[in-house]
């Protein structure tokens, strides 16, 4: 059994020398991930002792779960976690919408309009999530903002849409596909170019029109890579984003824009409830960790596609 072991041992260790350029190639994003992601990982304990500064993590004292009772016993435990949960449903509702814009795009003959296109939906990717959000308020204002000057041209009475809760979720999600509708169809596109060009010239061959062919052969064919997204973001789906949140939140919306993660920022580095907000934190990374085990599970069961 330990010469087994050893045999194998020395045959991984000739694969990496083998190999080494791919290895280094690969040292910087695993040294990222142990310093950024693993590491900080044992500052979790914190979410477990009533942490003080000045003690530490070994001189704190530990208090078990009070924290984690503390936000599920407090007022506005169900108001944050309905927002963010109906936030992020709103928004993993329009997973799709890059997805069709890369089917349809892919349709095209015309290669000027094509890169037109991609050139317009890409853009918006590279600006800021400051700049969107002075852009919102700029566009959105109710004195002299367009959109409000277009609803009083054909009739209309301006609306502050910044400031009535109802309006904020769509704002926020709509804003989000904007921006990223493009990079969504960058990786879609990247999909659709492994698809043989045969099986479009039998498909027409048999009389497949153009919606057939997506429907037969393009769909299926990045059908795996749309999966692996998926799971993706429904694994990330409790994790909205703090900026552009915490950037649109005002006194007038907070009711609808308060999210799980606006309020650890406030409990934590305004507030210095550490691990009160790591416990808040701690509990949302669960949360997600359970969902992606579970839509794994269902990927796996349905078309066998899956992370692992």
């Amino acid at each position: 059994m330990d010469a087994l072991i050893d045999f194998k041992k020395r045959g991984i260790r000739r694969k990496i020398v083998k190999n080494w350029e791919l290895y280094l190639l690969l040292l910087p994003t695993l040294v990222y991930f142990i310093v950024m992601e693993y590491i900080p990982m044992y500052g979790l304990q914190i979410a477990f002792k009533d942490f003080v500064v000045t003690k530490g993590f070994f001189g704190s004292e530990w208090v078990g779960l009070k924290h984690f009772e503390r936000f599920f016993d407090s007022y506005l435990f169900w108001d944050i976690l309905r927002n963010t949960v109906l936030l992020s449903l709103y928004e993993l509702a329009t997973f799709p919408i890059p997805v069709i814009m890369a089917l349809l795009l892919n349709q095209l003959t015309s290669s000027k309009f094509r890169r037109f296109v991609q050139t317009v939906t890409y853009a918006p990717y590279f600006i800021s999530t400051v700049v969107l959000a002075g852009m919102l308020y700029l566009f959105l204002s109710p004195r002299d903002g367009i959109i409000n000057h277009f609803i009083e041209w054909i009739g209309g009475t301006a609306i502050y849409f910044l400031g009535e809760p109802a309006w904020f979720k769509s704002i926020y999600v709509w804003s989000g596909v904007w921006q990223n509708m493009g990079m969504g169809m960058v990786i879609y596109l990247a999909a659709l170019t492994s698809i043989s060009p045969e099986l479009h010239e039998a498909a027409v061959v048999d009389g497949a029109n153009k919606l057939r062919r997506i429907w037969h052969v393009d769909l299926p064919g990045i059908m795996p890579t749309v999966t692996i997204l998926l799971i993706l973001s429904v694994g990330n789906l409790m994790n909205q984003g703090f900026e552009k949140a915490f950037l649109l939140q005002n006194p007038l919306n907070i009711a609808s824009a308060e999210i799980i993660q606006t309020y650890v920022y406030q409990m934590g580095l305004v507030g210095g409830q550490f691990s009160y907000a790591s416990a808040i934190g701690f509990f949302n990374s669960v949360v997600n960790f359970v969902l992606l085990l579970i839509m794994n599970t269902i990927s796996r069961r349905m078309n066998q596609t899956t992370l692992w």
